[in-house]
């Protein structure tokens, strides 16, 4: 009777998750639960984009809880999908990848990102289109940085869309170009997006003198209700006319922008904005974060991927910033260079930062709603470049 008990036991320690961690390679599982808790931790307590960083988080600390068996990275290798092992062994995150694989969520995401737009600002300056343009810089100086690493012309494609801070577009061209990358890129993408409080200010400061950041800018003109429905109407024809394959982000982004200002279908609007959006975020932050298991996430080539894309994203800022510098010069100060920085794709996160930097130096100065011109001019911009490297080498 001792004897089976016994017996029992050792069987339910030897299958039991806690018999993984003292197997060979299970600290690396180990290692990944404690990131995922460290981003936990700046999801809830430092509040950096706790919709996006929490269900990243957690979706990588339950991949790599091992013999979960929630996630399959094997039946996706090589980007094709194994449809007969999902059906037969599948669990719950291999079967939410699909919406990822399939190329389904990112549009979904600019869907909603369209309806909670705002493109006033954009209307009302132009030129700040130029900022947003300035921004994408990072993307193109990251994708020769990687060539000169010994990535692929389509995996550097990929690593250098992080810089575009905008984890839709990444994920759209990397599971094109480059599906084996998607895990770190997406990570990357997310992590970078939610840390945008941190790492632009060094940067916008550095560049920037006290006098620059105090300046005031005039107020915006008034925009039209008809300038608002025309906006997304034209943008759409003119970039999916030059760029094809930029139709299903921009289309997407332009359908919600449309639907938000047309005031005619606002249970569509609310929808895209409120529920779609939220059970997307859901769908995509779990999956995203289930992808980074230890065994292919640990890697020196990772971490490369991960560093080449924070350096994508310091360069888009900086651009960003050097290029309002520019115009601050030839407008003879009208324009406070730190709203370039804004041209990254992260709405409106980016914004804000901008506008807290320069109520550092000036508390009575508002940036925000200048700063959200580069910043939607940026959302537009990434997804351009997106379907340039698509262009370039999508299937």
């Amino acid at each position: 009777m001792i004897d089976n008990i016994i017996e029992v036991l050792r069987g339910f320690a030897v299958d039991s998750g806690m018999a993984q961690f003292f197997a060979d390679g299970g600290w690396k599982n180990v290692v990944m639960i404690g990131i995922s808790c460290f981003l936990i931790y700046l999801a809830i307590h430092k509040k950096f984009e706790p919709l996006l960083l929490l269900p990243i988080a957690f979706g990588m600390l339950l991949t790599n809880l091992p013999i979960s068996g929630l996630m399959h990275m094997e039946y996706f290798d090589g980007g094709a999908v194994n449809m007969g092992e999902i059906i037969a062994h599948g669990g719950l995150f291999d079967w939410l990848y699909l919406g990822v694989k399939f190329g389904i969520y990112p549009p979904l995401i600019f869907l909603g990102v369209g309806a909670m737009t705002d493109f006033t600002p954009l209307i009302a300056n132009p030129k700040s289109i130029l900022l947003g343009a300035a921004a994408q810089i990072g993307i193109f100086a990251t994708f020769i940085m990687a060539i000169l690493f010994g990535f692929t012309p389509a995996e550097a494609s990929a690593i250098g869309i992080i810089g575009g801070a905008d984890g839709p577009t990444a994920i759209m061209v990397t599971k094109e170009v480059a599906p084996h990358l998607l895990s770190a890129i997406a990570v990357a993408a997310y992590s970078y997006m939610a840390l945008v409080p941190i790492i632009q200010p060094p940067i916008m400061r550095a560049l920037t003198t006290k006098k620059e950041r105090r300046i005031r800018m005039d107020n915006l003109r008034p925009v039209s209700k008809l300038e608002k429905i025309l906006f997304p109407i034209v943008v759409t024809v003119v970039v999916i006319l030059i760029i094809p394959d930029a139709a299903p982000l921009v289309g997407m982004l332009m359908l919600g922008n449309l639907a938000k200002e047309s005031g005619v279908v606002d249970r569509i609007s609310k929808t895209a904005q409120n529920e779609l959006m939220n059970i997307i975020t859901i769908f995509l932050g779990l999956t995203v974060g289930a992808t980074a298991k230890a065994d292919n996430f640990l890697s020196s080539k990772t971490l490369l991927i991960i560093i080449m894309g924070l350096a994508a994203f310091c360069i888009a800022t900086a651009t960003g910033v050097l290029f309002g510098k520019l115009m601050c010069l030839l407008t003879k100060g009208k324009v406070n260079p730190l709203i370039g920085a804004a041209g990254v794709s992260a709405v409106p996160m980016a914004a804000r930062v901008a506008n807290t930097v320069g109520q550092e130096e000036d508390p009575g100065n508002f940036l925000l709603m200048h700063a959200m011109g580069p910043n939607v001019a940026g959302v537009i911009g990434s997804a351009v470049a997106a379907g340039v490297f698509l262009n370039m080498f999508g299937a």
